[in-house]
């Protein structure tokens, strides 16, 4: 099964979409593109195998698989991408901003109920993640 992620790029930070099944999830957040470079840099776009992990410091949330040349690239709860972000991506209700957004807790939960079950049933949850067309 697919996530996918539709980015829109700005130079202080990465809105995106997050679609499941045809439809909207969630809304992200992320660093600006800076070339992969870690904890400055959004992830490449690509394809990437997702699955469940938990942390202390961030609970139950997921982390991005096979990422070049980085790890513990996640999804876990942040509203703005400069401040709380290393790399990883943030779902959000709504965007304020570039790389800015609200309600990111309540997103991934969001996220948790949708796709959890998917992978706690044995299926591979494939995020793909493009730009928004022009």
């Amino acid at each position: 099964m697919e996530v996918q992620l539709i980015r829109t790029y700005h130079p202080d930070g990465v809105n995106g979409v997050l679609y499941f099944q045809g439809k909207e999830l969630c809304r992200t957040i992320e660093l600006p593109w800076q070339d992969n470079q870690p904890r400055v840099s959004c992830i490449p776009e690509g394809s990437y195998k997702l699955r469940k992990r938990q942390s202390p410091r961030f609970h139950l949330h997921f982390e991005v698989m096979g990422v070049p040349q980085r790890s513990y690239i996640l999804f876990h709860a942040a509203n703005e991408a400069k401040k709380e972000l290393r790399g990883c991506i943030a779902p959000v209700l709504t965007h304020t901003g570039a790389g800015k957004g609200s309600g990111s807790r309540a997103s991934l939960e969001r996220m948790k109920e949708r796709l959890y079950p998917i992978l706690d049933s044995g299926l591979e949850l494939l995020l793909i993640i493009k730009k928004e067309k022009s």
